[in-house]
């Protein structure tokens, strides 16, 4: 058994400490008074053109360079926020430059960066273009929100972390244990694949991109954790107005996982007319379960084979949409949110899509060509829509839990415009409350000229509309509000 002796370990190394302070800029042109970055230059060492390099800003915050055989460096006082990623990409590179900027009282204000020929050399390296590239693109740029994040700190969305072979295996020796068995198993395999000598480049290569893909999602297990019912209830609340009877079945399915800590056994099927609020409920399930999600929109997948995958025999064989969907989401637990399920069975290719999200919906596993590997699907909670259920095969039906979205009446779309729709166009186009105005006979023309209509998409463009005609009123005639009776709302909506 191997023995690790940590007593003569070195020294963990000081933290460093942060020298530079951030400020916003919009400036397109960078000049002495309005700098990249600004050295505190106390003992006045810097030349006009300094040349040499940046320790990176992570750890040292300064400018380092060779005088007389001698190291010098200065501290970083001041940084451009749209220049501060630059700065560490340029130390963590080492990267030869060279400097141009002026000697003021706060500083040595840098206003421009060139890169230098390797060894310090006054001839410019080919790579100096592309560093010209990418500060002409920052000066372009506006200045980033003020909450920039922690440097140190990984940027979100990178998916892909193990990549090479080298770094594959090694996460396999170090961690290889934090795999569900069979994928486990399948690593080993294709790992093989990926190393030998015997197959063709075409094969190692889709065995390395398979495993990459694997690797970088962490498989979790069916536990979930237990959600807060009253919580759950005020975000309904929040994005839906009425529906009492959905919004007690999402609460039941909520109830059912805080006593299980498990999935339910059946997904939600959503039906009812367009513009309801379907999609809206599905992201509101998403957003109580705090889960990641993904959309797939089955009115535009005509073929199985965008759900599963190209077989590897093809060079440009690619995973299929689900499975891409988990590796968007970098975890096997999420909520697929599959929008117009009836149009699942108008599939024009080889065979049906709706075949395919049986398997998905059966939490036995699902099989992606390109991976060639099952898929664990215990996690995944799936959320389906659909306009008309007779466009439904059976099969599917019985894979979920049927809830169906009534049409809003009368009163409640008056509710619906008065108190969600109008003030929500007002809030985006920039209108206060008051410039608008409906008179209660306005009111009753616009749910008149939308009774037959299902949904609340038409009082949205209705709301839109009177608020929009409102704004040019306002503008052109210098009015300070616009109120709309009846008659204008039918000349207006007609």
């Amino acid at each position: 058994m191997p023995v690790f002796d940590f007593n003569n370990a070195p020294a963990k190394d000081q933290e460093p400490e942060c020298t530079y302070e951030v400020f916003y800029s919009n400036e397109r042109t960078a000049s002495a008074d309005h700098p990249m970055l600004v050295l505190g230059d106390k003992e006045a060492g810097l030349s006009h053109h300094a040349c040499g390099v940046f320790t990176n800003p992570v750890r040292k915050t300064a400018f380092e360079w060779k005088e007389d055989g001698e190291t010098c460096s200065v501290d970083i006082v001041k940084i451009d926020a749209r220049f501060v990623s630059l700065l560490k990409w340029l130390g963590e590179n080492h990267i030869n430059v060279r400097l141009s900027g002026e000697k003021r009282e706060e500083g040595y204000c840098v206003y421009r960066i060139r890169e230098m020929a390797f060894g310090g050399g006054s001839k410019l390296s080919a790579e100096d273009g592309f560093l010209q590239f990418m500060i002409e693109r920052l000066l372009s740029s506006d200045a980033p929100s003020m909450e920039i994040p922690e440097e140190e700190e990984e940027e979100a969305g990178d998916s892909m972390k193990l990549t090479s072979i080298q770094s594959i295996t090694d996460f396999m020796n170090c961690a290889g244990r934090t795999l569900p068995d069979n994928i486990r198993l399948w690593a080993r395999r294709n790992l093989a694949v990926a190393r030998s000598s015997e197959v063709s480049a075409e094969e190692r290569r889709h065995a390395q991109r398979a495993l990459s893909i694997m690797m970088n999602i962490q498989w979790k297990g069916n536990y979930f954790p237990a959600v807060d019912p009253k919580e759950a209830r005020r975000i309904l609340d929040e994005e839906l107005y009425g529906m009492e009877q959905v919004k007690q079945r999402i609460i039941e399915t909520i109830i059912q996982i805080n006593r299980t800590h498990t999935l339910p056994a059946y997904g939600i099927l959503l039906i009812g007319p367009a513009g309801t609020g379907k999609s809206q409920i599905a992201y509101a399930v998403a957003r109580i379960l705090k889960l990641p999600w993904t959309t797939l929109d089955m009115s535009s997948i005509h073929d199985p084979e965008q759900l599963t995958g190209s077989s590897r025999i093809y060079a440009n064989a690619k995973p299929g949409i689900i499975m891409e969907a988990f590796s968007m989401a970098g975890e096997s637990n999420l909520v697929f949110i599959i929008n117009e399920l009836d149009k699942a069975a108008a599939g024009k290719g080889n065979g049906n899509p709706a075949d395919v999200l049986l398997t998905l919906l059966d939490n036995l596993g699902f099989t992606d060509n390109y991976m060639e590997c099952m898929i664990p699907t215990g996690g995944v909670y799936p959320i389906a829509t659909a306009n008309d259920k007779d466009q439904i095969s059976a099969p599917l039906m019985s894979r979920f839990a049927v809830i169906e979205i009534p049409d809003y009446t009368e009163e409640e779309k008056k509710v619906i415009f008065s108190d969600y729709a109008l003030p929500k166009v007002l809030k985006r186009i920039g209108m206060e409350k008051e410039e608008c105005v409906l008179t209660p006979e306005g009111l009753d023309a616009v749910i008149a000229l939308h009774r037959n209509t299902s949904g609340i998409r038409d009082l949205e463009q209705a709301a839109e509309h009177l608020a929009v005609n409102a704004l040019y009123q306002i503008e052109v005639d210098h009015l300070r509000t616009v109120t709309f009776d009846g008659e204008m709302v039918r000349n207006l909506l007609r």
